[in-house]
């Protein structure tokens, strides 16, 4: 018996589908391991998510639907990942 695969729901037109976060994830895990402190509990495919919806969306980050990570937490991560040049990963064409 093989494991059914889970499809993530699309809720807006610039979340990542789930091919291109097979390709993401990898990435992430290598750049962002979690290996000290406490664990994470914020998905960072809902980060990437809210990045770009804002991104697309042209809105402030105090804007972001609620059904995103707080903006707090989106704005951290964002701000973390350019500062580090893992900005490349943005220019996403949507």
């Amino acid at each position: 018996m093989t494991p059914e695969k889970t499809q993530s729901p699309i809720r807006y037109p610039s979340d990542l589908i789930d091919e291109e976060w097979e390709i993401l994830q990898p990435i992430f895990d290598e750049l962002e391991p979690y290996t000290t402190g406490r664990p994470r509990t914020t998905d960072l495919r809902e980060i990437l998510n809210a990045i770009f919806y804002l991104n697309k969306a042209s809105c402030p980050w105090h804007y972001l639907p609620t059904d995103f990570p707080p903006y707090r937490l989106a704005n951290y991560y964002y701000n973390k990942w350019t500062d580090n040049r893992t900005k490349v990963l943005f220019q996403r064409s949507i």
